[in-house]
């Protein structure tokens, strides 16, 4: 197959869908790579290591989107919206679910898009969004604990604060990968730290591999409520695969919290699960509603581009062999990459995008 790694031009992003090792294994295997000039520079891969790799090295961005698949990271932007086509195998995370006119564009270009965040594993986790989501989780606190600087618009607490002095109070929105991933830096700043979840037997899993050094809570309206209003830095990690983050912070919650909190929606690439959110860019990641700093950056681990590639495609390339060798069989005969697939043949086949946009859903059995 011939496959095409362009160079990310979202805001701010510096992560390449492919490593060197990626495309030795491609060309290993029969296939030709052709990766734009410049592509991995972000994440400090030269385009050197690529042509040492079997890669083949493109002057610009058309050139490699002619390419039967191309492999991303985020979802193409305005921009590129006209590079998509009907035979074209798409392999990116796509959040098309906070983006209709995305979502559209692929729909009428007939693309066969495969999103990483619906991709599933064999226990129906969710393996590409998992390394991502760690890198994320662990720098929504890291980011938190900056913007609680008196200089940065924050109420000027640090963290773990000092002898004698009480540390900060962290309330976490999600038990998941993002809400464990964040929990742990926390708790290794020093920090107070509570996080919800609506599933027991996730709290009771964090009780217990945390040890009781953190409070769990149930989620509901009136625990949120609480466990926000008191505290110094509110971390969204809220996940329902595929569909639009729901609301926990409200808007008439704002002026009720504490003047300079911090809130990092780690869900702001799903619509965000504050009410509040809108995205920003890792160079303009702030701004204040309410004496509340919001911090959601869309694209976190853009930030730290090399960990964030290096830890996205250790998982992304299994798949990604798999598409190369069977194309659209591939599809056929996956419930992994199945659960993956958003749009094909000017059809919506992920139900919860589907539901979130009020667009017409279309199994995918029938497309198949």
């Amino acid at each position: 197959m011939f496959i095409g790694v362009p160079k990310e031009i979202k805001d701010d992003e510096n992560r390449v869908g492919m490593t060197p090792g990626a495309v030795q294994a491609l060309v290993s295997r029969g296939h030709r790579v052709l990766v734009q000039n410049g592509a991995g520079s972000g994440s400090g891969i030269a385009d050197a290591e690529y042509q040492a790799a079997g890669a083949t090295l493109a002057p610009d961005a058309s050139s490699v989107w002619s390419a039967e698949m191309v492999v991303k990271v985020k979802e193409p932007v305005a921009s590129e919206y006209g590079f998509l086509r009907p035979d074209l195998l798409l392999f990116t995370y796509l959040h098309l679910a906070a983006n209709k006119p995305l979502t559209e564009r692929l729909l009428s270009s007939g693309t066969t898009a495969v999103a990483y965040e619906t991709v599933t594993g064999a226990q129906g986790q969710l393996p590409l969004l998992a390394p991502m989501s760690e890198v994320a989780g662990r720098m929504a606190t890291q980011v938190g604990a900056t913007c609680l600087e008196k200089h940065r618009g924050g109420r000027g607490v640090l963290l773990g604060g000092v002898p004698g002095v009480a540390p900060g109070q962290v309330t976490i929105l999600g038990g998941g990968i993002v809400g464990l991933n964040a929990a742990k830096i926390a708790l290794g700043m020093g920090a107070l730290v509570t996080i919800l979840d609506t599933r027991h037997e996730r709290l009771q899993y964090l009780d217990d591999i945390f040890a009781g050094r953190l409070q769990t809570r149930a989620s509901n309206q009136a625990t949120i409520e609480e466990a926000v209003l008191h505290a110094d830095l509110v971390i969204g990690a809220v996940l329902i695969a595929g569909r639009r983050a729901p609301w926990l912070v409200t808007r008439d919650m704002l002026p009720r919290m504490r003047p300079g909190s911090v809130i990092v929606d780690v869900a702001v690439d799903q619509g965000g699960c504050v009410e509040t959110s809108r995205a920003t860019t890792h160079h303009n990641p702030t701004y204040v509603v309410d004496n509340v700093v919001h911090y959601c950056v869309a694209n976190m681990p853009g930030a730290v581009p090399r960990t964030s590639t290096f830890a996205l495609v250790n998982q992304t390339l299994p798949y990604t062999l798999e598409l190369a060798d069977q194309g659209l069989q591939a599809l056929r005969v996956s419930p992994s990459l199945q659960n993956g697939l958003n749009t094909h043949q000017g059809k919506l086949t992920y139900r919860a995008v589907a539901e979130s946009l009020s667009l017409p859903y279309t199994d995918v059995a029938s497309v198949l």
